[in-house]
């Protein structure tokens, strides 16, 4: 299995790899503000990397659930900077976590390598042509709504084969943009628009999320802290969720996932490599 970035080719014929969240942003769930000063942004992804991160994932808006917008010159004035002061020093890939075409366009310019969009290229109508130019690796992630109101009441018939049936047109649509296959990557977007319940059932069920007609596409996995983990575990706090989501990392590998997005690079990346010792390598 392979994914094509900007600047670099990821096999994840044996390994996968971890993608350092870095949220340039005052009201994220997990770390809002925490590194919001563009020095601070820099020290984290230095440090990230140097525990293994090979991906380092910027944001400059919040998509957590009921999350006001950011305007385009205040996302731009957010992440450009740092991209630029990183792309001369980061071995790992950086990608723009973002759905503004304008946004994704400064940052691959800023020496980005892959556009991870949460609305999977559907968000802005210029995002298409964007990411096809761009030549950088694209993650398409499924959500129901906008971060504003995904939570509000999601509900699907079969979870399961509904975000695969939205994987399949997605990517049709960036296939019909003349991106190659080799550059797309998924992400089944969990507590985006989802219940518990719809959570736990795609995690289950990782292995049936593969299109067939696209085969051996990479799987992104974002569970890290996130709410539903307190949820199933008698709403636990933000910082007790750490180990649950190493857990799901480990789950996640397993069931077929290579690309795992999260706050605590060591310890994932130890149960990544851990569980590909003993499942991948068997």
């Amino acid at each position: 299995m392979l994914w094509q970035t900007k600047n670099r080719l990821f096999d994840f014929t044996s390994h996968g790899v971890v993608m350092g969240i870095l949220n340039l942003t005052l009201d994220s769930f997990s770390d809002g503000g925490r590194f919001f000063d563009p020095e601070l942004a820099v020290q984290h992804a230095l440090k990230m990397e140097a525990e293994g991160a090979q991906i380092i994932d910027i944001g400059g808006e919040s998509t957590r659930p009921g999350a006001a917008p950011v305007s385009e010159a205040e996302e731009l004035a957010r992440v450009v900077p740092v991209i630029e002061r990183l792309a001369g020093h980061l071995k790992a890939v950086i990608s723009i976590d973002t759905s503004k075409a304008a946004v994704a366009r400064a940052a691959v310019q800023a020496g980005a390598g892959i556009i991870n969009d949460v609305t999977a290229l559907l968000g802005d109508p210029e995002m298409p042509r964007v990411a096809a130019e761009s030549g950088a690796g694209i993650v398409l992630m499924h959500m129901q709504g906008t971060p504003r109101t995904m939570q509000a009441a999601p509900h699907y018939d079969n979870v399961v084969a509904e975000v695969r049936d939205f994987f399949r047109q997605s990517a049709a649509l960036a296939l019909r943009w003349g991106i190659d296959p080799l550059r797309i990557a998924f992400d089944p977007g969990i507590g985006f628009g989802k219940t518990v319940e719809h959570n736990v059932m795609l995690l289950r069920e990782l292995p049936a999320l593969q299109l067939p007609e696209l085969p051996d596409r990479p799987l992104v996995l974002g569970v890290s802290r996130k709410t539903f983990l307190g949820k199933l575990l008698n709403d636990m706090a933000f910082e007790q969720r750490f180990w649950p989501t190493v857990a799901l990392t480990s789950l996640g590998r397993e069931l077929g996932a290579v690309v795992f997005r999260v706050h605590d690079v060591k310890a994932n990346l130890e149960a990544l490599r851990m569980t590909e010792a003993i499942c991948i390598h068997a």
